[in-house]
């Protein structure tokens, strides 16, 4: 599969460590970066939700007070 010259002779003219630190770090950066933001948001929303009640539980319970409500 051969290049078109214009990306051949820009990929020459490239140096290496532009290409090195000035495309890939920053974005390996900022993909850890949001690993590591989602992972603690994760374990906020997962402690939150170990605190709570059962919420299937109590919405089953309600549901059924409702429609015992609604028939009389």
């Amino acid at each position: 599969m051969a290049m078109s010259p214009v990306l051949s002779e820009f990929l020459r003219e490239l140096p290496g460590w532009f290409l090195l630190s000035g495309i890939f770090l920053p974005v390996t950066l900022l993909l850890f970066l949001l690993i590591a933001y989602f992972r603690i948001k994760l374990m906020e929303v997962n402690e939150e939700l170990s605190q709570t009640p059962d919420h299937q539980h109590n919405h089953k319970a309600s549901s059924s007070r409702y429609q015992r409500k609604k028939q009389t």
